[in-house]
């Protein structure tokens, strides 16, 4: 088991000692990488089911020969009114106004000087110019917030703990400042920016102009609950052409959804239509859920108003398509809660495979040179061969070279009436229903708990025999490694994993007490192997 840090004894020591004086510790807390440790680069990652759908929906319509762009997140609120009319206060009230904090204007005033010289530090006239002019060009924006501690401390030549602490002790200004709204918003529908990629491109692209974009909405959601998030996806498209058809909408709907597996469609036309849209022509699309039973809304389309066109100079007709990604997920993936969709590690349940589980598990120690690796193969095939060799008895396993000594290794049991091998010493670790047993691979057919795992359960490939092995060649290269001329080691009964160098992840671990699952690897195993090691010339 490798250090951890302590986060109860960390936390004690900065309200005890402070942050500053932690925080320069802090490298000390780290555990040292063991040596040669290389971070696993290789292999397959999980998608998200989100992204992956969000990665399709992209393809889709690329290949319907649509153009992506990036659309802006943060917009004035002007575009909004300008948009949506009279119906723009409505739809502000649903999005969220970005704040900053205001740039204070910060004298150095005698006794703040006086202040700065308590802490350790001598205010010559050099440096408390360089101080003014440190401060006067961070108020006009030349300096960045960033950078504004790194550049106290260059102006007065001390440490960044020690700008750090006058900052915190001296000027007060940056403690009380309060952020001040702006008239920025967060989008809360693409469209806010269509209009505005619309009127970038008008002359710039052939017609029909078609564009789309797969990007994140926020929402003054009062809270989040199954079917609401304040952050969520669109996969949102426009189409600009001399003269639309707003029946093109439920057919570009169709190609994007229909490929995903989704056959069934009901659009309908909304009674009311927003204020950008062009009255008559706003249509929602809905596909069924399976497991809510029932028809969700996933798609908005209709044809933008000229009076919201005009006002960007915009000259043709424009299709918009909005899709909601989440919602078409939920339906997809047989969702009924939105947050656990998209935030599996805070809403769902913990699940592992047993198959999971079993990639979890390992032998602790293992050879690390070549004739090591022999070395356990050797002592594994012999120990099979030899198993029921009454005892005492001992057989040569293996005799050659490791690490420029010759090594005998010998398989021993020395008690009487009993054999090479104990009855567990061949059992094999499964997974199954959440539990890691061994057992032997074959017989045993009359224990319903046996013959289960065996049929439904999960091999992890792992042996006693051969994490003994594994762990007896590990230590004999250690005693050649370190001067020593033996190793011997005898392992009787198996109560606990470790016992046969069977290493199972904390993460396993945890999973499978949480759900009080069983981890039993008991059984009289009665391994013995020893090693002679000699110098070349003896």
């Amino acid at each position: 088991m490798g250090i951890r840090l302590n986060p109860e004894e960390i936390l004690k020591r900065v309200e005890v000692e402070g942050f500053e004086k932690v925080w320069r510790e802090s490298g000390s807390f780290l555990p040292k990488p063991p040596e040669g440790y290389r971070l696993p680069l290789r292999g397959r990652g999980t998608p998200h089911p989100l992204f992956d759908l969000i990665e399709k929906m992209r393809r889709t319509f690329l290949n319907q020969g649509f153009i992506e762009v990036a659309n802006p997140i943060i917009v004035e609120d002007t575009e909004v009114y300008k948009q949506y009319g009279p119906e723009a206060p409505v739809i502000l009230d649903r999005c969220y106004y970005l704040a900053v904090l205001p740039r204070p204007d910060i004298g150095l005033s005698r006794e703040k000087r006086r202040k700065i010289e308590s802490l350790g530090v001598e205010m010559t006239e050099e440096k408390t110019s360089n101080l003014k002019a440190v401060l006067r060009d961070y108020k006009r924006g030349k300096i960045e917030a960033d950078d504004l501690i790194e550049k106290i401390s260059e102006s007065l030549e001390v440490p960044d703990a020690t700008a750090t602490l006058i900052v915190s002790k001296v000027f007060p200004e940056f403690t009380s400042l309060r952020p001040e709204p702006t008239n920025l918003t967060l989008r809360s529908h693409m469209t806010t920016s269509w209009f505005l990629s619309l009127q970038a491109l008008q002359h710039r692209v052939e017609m029909p102009i078609k564009l789309f974009s797969v990007g994140i909405r926020f929402r003054r959601e009062q809270r989040e609950d199954p079917t609401h998030l304040r952050v969520h996806h669109a996969a949102s498209c426009v189409v600009m052409d001399e003269a639309i058809d707003i029946k093109e909408g439920e057919r570009i709907t169709r190609n994007l959804l229909e490929p995903l597996g989704f056959k069934s469609f009901r659009f309908t036309k909304k009674k009311v239509t927003s204020k950008y849209y062009t009255p008559g022509t706003e249509y929602e699309g809905y596909v069924y859920h399976p497991k809510m039973r029932r028809w969700i809304e996933v798609v908005n389309f209709g044809l933008y108003n000229p009076i919201a066109l005009a006002r960007y100079g915009l000259e043709y007709p424009v299709l918009n398509v909005g899709v909601g990604v989440e919602r078409v997920a939920l339906a997809l993936y047989g969702e009924d809660d939105v947050r656990r969709l998209v935030y599996p590690q805070f809403y769902g349940e913990w699940r592992l495979t047993d198959a999971e589980i079993a990639r979890m598990i390992s032998y602790q120690n293992e050879p690390k040179t070549r004739e090591g690796r022999e070395i356990k193969r050797r002592i594994v095939e012999e120990a099979l061969k030899h198993a029921d060799d009454p005892s005492p008895c001992e057989v040569l396993a293996y005799e050659g070279q490791l690490l420029n000594k010759v090594v005998r290794v010998y398989l021993y049991e020395k008690e009487r009436g009993a054999r090479l091998l104990g009855a567990a010493a061949r059992n094999a670790i499964y997974v199954h229903e959440g539990n890691v047993l061994g057992i032997p691979l074959e017989g045993m057919d009359h224990i319903p708990a046996v013959r289960e795992a065996r049929e439904k359960g999960v091999s992890t490939g792992l042996t006693y025999i051969e994490g003994i092995a594994a762990l007896a060649a590990s230590k004999i290269e250690e005693a050649a490694k370190t001067g020593r001329n033996r190793m011997d080691i005898r392992v009787r009964i198996a109560r606990r994993p470790s016992d046969v160098n069977i290493k199972i992840s904390n993460v396993a671990r945890r999973y499978i007490t949480s759900r009080k699952g069983r981890i039993d690897v008991s059984g009289p195993v009665f391994v013995g192997v020893r090693a002679e090691i000699m110098d070349e010339c003896t």
